[in-house]
């Protein structure tokens, strides 16, 4: 049996983008405030997280509307549900997804998601999108009480896959698949087709997916 691929999910496999903003700016209309996010320009905001979506939303709020104490506590939450209410309107695999899962499963490896969505939410996605059965495991932020960049995950969802670490690397799209990648001893492909495209060349991954076609064949080369 050959390796493993271990695959973030949000900008990775999917561009979760739009909805992921839709649901931060439901929590402020609710506060009777204007859509503060934008799908297009703040896509990379939305790929690090419900929490950096809210505050990068409240740091555009003008001086004449305060925000309580407490306001991202009070809508983390809001937003996860929101989210959770319509997971894949807008979100789409990338080009090129499942033709290249099908062939690395073709080849024997073994392919598992380690994600920083939350676990149930990153089950619910991987269903709609009609790829959950392409991976043996997932493990979510909150699967473990550790997250990426800890290397915890990473192994856990190796591991639950049935294969070792040191026949793995990570498919990712941000600096923290890129730690998480250094934390855990394996190599990183970062993809070159999310917001900040080429440009994520500066984190000196060792390797650049400028589209999924290119997997495979990295692949066989990384894992024999």
């Amino acid at each position: 049996m050959a390796g493993t691929v271990v695959f973030d999910l949000d900008g990775t496999l999917a561009d979760t983008s739009s909805d992921l903003i839709a649901a931060a700016n439901a929590c402020f209309r609710a506060r009777g405030l204007e859509a503060l996010l934008d799908p297009v320009a703040d896509a990379l905001i939305a790929f690090h997280g419900g929490r950096a979506m809210l505050r990068a939303g409240y740091g555009r709020i003008g001086p004449g509307h305060l925000l309580p104490p407490g306001a991202e506590d009070e809508d983390f939450p809001r937003l996860l549900e929101n989210y959770a209410g319509a997971i894949a309107v807008h979100t789409r695999l990338y080009e090129g997804v499942e033709a290249a899962l099908d062939e690395l499963a073709r080849d024997g490896f073994r392919l598992t998601v380690c994600t920083n969505k939350p676990e149930a939410l990153a089950e619910a996605l991987l269903r709609e999108l009609g790829v959950r059965d392409r991976f043996a495991a997932l493990v979510g932020a909150d699967t473990l009480p550790v997250r990426k960049p800890d290397p915890r995950p990473y192994r856990a969802a190796v591991e639950a896959a049935g294969g070792t670490v040191e026949a793995s690397f990570l498919v990712g799209d941000t600096e923290t698949d890129r730690r998480t990648a250094a934390a855990a001893g394996v190599p990183v492909a970062l993809v070159a087709f999310g917001p900040e495209g080429e440009a994520i060349g500066r984190l000196a991954p060792e390797a650049l997916l400028s589209h999924f076609a290119e997997l495979p064949d990295l692949a066989r080369r990384w894992l024999g």
